[in-house]
């Protein structure tokens, strides 16, 4: 039987994922832009940065849960 909390963690963390996601595709437009001699503004670099941490935080703990769940039911 599927573990409740188990099951919210998934949704939460794979809802997270999504949501960093489309805040990754929302600034695609600027940095696609840019020209071959042009250089991205700092605030552009740094909302960048800040986006593709929270990607990966979000990502990382999503396969994290993927992870357990798999490893829960070899053991089970």
């Amino acid at each position: 039987m599927a573990d409740v909390n188990e099951l919210r963690a998934l949704k939460a963390s794979l809802l997270g994922a999504l949501e960093s996601a489309a805040a990754l595709d929302a600034i695609k437009s600027k940095v696609t832009a840019i020209p071959p001699d042009g250089d991205i503004p700092p605030a552009d670099l740094e909302e960048l940065g800040r986006l593709t941490l929270a990607h990966a935080v979000a990502s990382q703990a999503l396969r994290g849960l993927v992870e357990a769940i798999r490893a829960r039911r070899d053991v089970g």
